[in-house]
């Protein structure tokens, strides 16, 4: 059995405290996916903005530069909201079954 965070707590110790807590780490994880959704669509918007309007050397660079970052910064978020939503996930299973984590 893998050690996580969260595998100090079973069925029998878990009180509506505990399950409103796990609820909210969830509405979090979700603010945060949207925060770094809004960044990388900012940086795009940026990169092509910046593109458009500013055909001098440096200006064009920042601009190209700004397309791949804003990508990567979805990317990212997607990733650590799909790691983060599995281990909720878990831990809101085990919840409800009184088992040990599956890791």
């Amino acid at each position: 059995m893998k050690e996580t965070p969260y595998s100090e707590f079973n069925n029998s110790n878990l009180i509506l405290r505990d399950h409103l807590a796990i609820d909210r780490t969830l509405l979090a994880n979700e603010r945060t996916l949207l925060a770094y959704l809004r960044s990388g669509v900012a940086m795009v918007m940026a990169g092509f903005t910046i593109i458009h309007f500013l055909r001098e050397g440096w200006f064009w660079a920042v601009g190209v530069a700004c397309l791949p970052i804003g990508i990567l910064t979805g990317v990212i978020g997607v990733m650590r909201y799909t790691r983060m939503n599995r281990t909720i996930a878990m831990v809101r299973n085990q919840a409800k079954t009184g088992g040990t984590p599956e890791a």
